[in-house]
């Protein structure tokens, strides 16, 4: 089927292809090495890190570093333009808001949030190349099915409370990718176990191959 949207740039055009976003949140960064190595052998290619957690530069950095080339590591929670430049001079490849700003002049992607029909457009409007429905846990796919009618060339990723086993119906619905937080990472940022881990990316990478089969 021909996708008549706009083109994307490759690191967008790379999120959407591997379908989703895992979201590194916690109150320290410590574990991130860990638990990156961990989904990204799982086949995860894009690490988003919250810029709420302490240490989060200095892990983007480490997992340019550590990590495999193709693997995307970006920013989460940048609320400033100088929240913006640090995360973009520490490596990351995009950035993710969890409002609606633009983030206007900087060399990556930027993915504002939104949740209202009207700030989806005036981010697309903006020149958001993904925009972050956020927060997706209280809404249900029918609502980005409703949503992308008026608005099918605009490219959106539910985040924010998506359960593994949702994945597929907001995927069936329309999104581009869904960000994963708590239901994908879970405790092992704060010593959980990274088994259990491993068995949740391997089922969230299964559902975004199952929804696109």
């Amino acid at each position: 089927m021909t996708d008549h949207r706009d083109p994307l740039d490759p690191v967008s055009a790379a999120i959407v292809e591997g379908g989703l976003v895992a979201i590194l949140r916690a109150p320290h960064a410590g574990a991130f090495a860990a638990i990156a190595d961990v989904l990204v052998a799982a086949g995860i290619t894009a690490l988003e890190v919250t810029l709420t957690s302490d240490g989060a530069l200095e892990a983007i950095a480490g997992l340019r570093r550590q990590l495999p080339a193709g693997t995307l590591i970006g920013a989460g929670t940048v609320l400033t333009a100088d929240e913006a430049k640090a995360a973009v001079d520490a490596g990351a490849s995009f950035l993710v808001s969890p409002v609606l700003d633009t983030l206007a002049g900087q060399s990556v992607p930027c993915y504002p949030g939104a949740y209202t029909p009207t700030e989806v457009y005036s981010a697309y409007r903006a020149g958001a190349p993904i925009v972050k429905l956020f927060p997706a846990g209280g809404l249900k796919p029918a609502y980005l099915k409703d949503l992308r009618g008026p608005l099918p060339r605009v490219r959106v990723m539910p985040t924010g409370g998506i359960a593994l086993d949702d994945i597929v119906d907001w995927l069936g619905a329309g999104a581009a990718a869904v960000g994963l937080g708590g239901p994908l990472i879970g405790d092992a940022a704060t010593g959980g176990s990274l088994v259990a881990l491993a068995a949740r990316a391997k089922h969230a990478v299964d559902a975004v191959a199952f929804a696109r089969s």
